[in-house]
This record gives C-alpha cells, structure tokens and sequence, in this order.
C-alpha cells in the first residue's frame, strides 16, 4: 500500500478542501475524509466528488460524520461518539491507489483529551502537505506549524499555497526548509474546468514527490 498523503493546513478555512481537490485531481488519487464535523452546506467530501473529472478517484465516506461545526473533540461527545487515532488508522480504506487524507483545521486541533490531528499523521506515518493561505498574518501561522512538524519529524512533502499577498509564500517555504510545491491563486469560479486546469498546474511537482 503507498503511502498516504495526508493534508493539513495553517488553520481553519486556508482551503484545504479546494487544495485537496486539485491534488486528488492532479494525480487521479483516492479521497477520504475521516472527520467531517458540520455538514449544514455540505461536506468536504461531496464537494471533492463534484469537482472530480478523473475516472480512477475513488471518494470514500467519512469515519465520523458529525453535525456540530466544531473541533472533533467536542463535535463528537455532542453525539454520544468518541474519535480515536486508533480507529481512523484501523478503518484506513484498503486500496491500491494514492489516498489522500484530508484534515481537520490545523495539527494541533484536538480529536479527544489526549490526541490531536498531529498525534494521527504520526499513526499514519503520512507524508504531509501543508496549507497556508497567504494573507496578512499567515508568515507566524505557517512557520509554527512548521516548527512543530519539523520537531516531530514528520515527513513533509512541501507546502501549496492560496491566493496571493505580497509574495510571502517564498519567505516562508525558504525559511521552513520546506519546498514550494505550487500556487493557487484565487479563482472567481470554481468548477471541474477551473479545479483540472489548477491540477495540470501542479501535475509535474506532485509527481516528483511519489
């Protein structure tokens, strides 16, 4: 089985969701959310399946679907549940393609009392790539996350980056020590063409890190 790509972001709302879509599109890969917490617009996981054109993805459903847009660790034990790193590593879907993993929020959000986003990637023994948004504020969010992942050493594949604000992703992927593995610049439409024409983009990066 490869080895899963597992991708975390800065915070919450940084777009890993649009990312992930474009690299699950760029490389014709499997999909899986395990912890999708609130779901009245929808789930990341539809989302994903709608902007799709390949026909290798495989979408798989979510280990705990919960209905409080919350952090796991309080969205869960609002529904009689608990979320263990133990139980998404156990229920990891069986397949011969790349999987990709999506998050919830940043690595240090909790899934119970005792583990966090981080304390599953380390589980997984995933490869990482990280999400930042690149906006006013964005050089401290992405350096600490990447201060914490280097620590921890965990295996990072690079960081994708969205939208624009003066050029800070160079600054951050030089002094991480992370590479730049792309751009997404803000699209004004998001469908199946603008997500495959972004995915072409990034294609021959993603490609040199498998």
């Amino acid at each position: 089985m490869l080895k899963p790509i597992f991708i975390t972001g800065t915070g919450t709302d940084v777009g890993k969701t649009l990312v992930s879509a474009i690299v699950t599109e760029s490389i014709e890969a499997d999909y899986w959310k395990p912890v999708q917490a609130g779901y009245t617009d929808g789930t990341d996981s539809l989302f994903v399946e709608k902007m799709i054109s390949n026909q290798y993805t495989k979408i798989h459903p979510e280990l705990y679907k919960l209905k409080l847009p919350a952090s796991p660790h309080l969205a869960a034990p609002a529904e009689g549940k608990e979320i263990t790193a133990r139980e998404i590593v156990a229920r990891l879907p069986v397949t011969s393609n790349q999987l990709i993993i999506e998050g919830a929020g940043g690595l240090l959000v909790p899934l119970n009392q005792q583990e966090t986003i981080l304390t599953l990637i380390k589980k997984l023994n995933a490869k990482v790539i990280i999400v930042s948004r690149n906006e006013l504020g964005s050089i401290n969010h992405s350096l600490l996350t990447a201060a914490v992942l280097s620590h921890e050493k965990i295996d990072v594949a690079g960081w994708i980056f969205t939208d624009e604000y003066m050029h800070y992703e160079n600054e951050i992927a030089h002094w991480s020590g992370f590479r730049l593995l792309g751009r997404v610049k803000h699209l004004s439409v998001i469908s199946k063409e603008t997500i495959k024409e972004q995915a072409l983009k990034l294609h021959p990066m993603l490609k040199s890190i498998l």
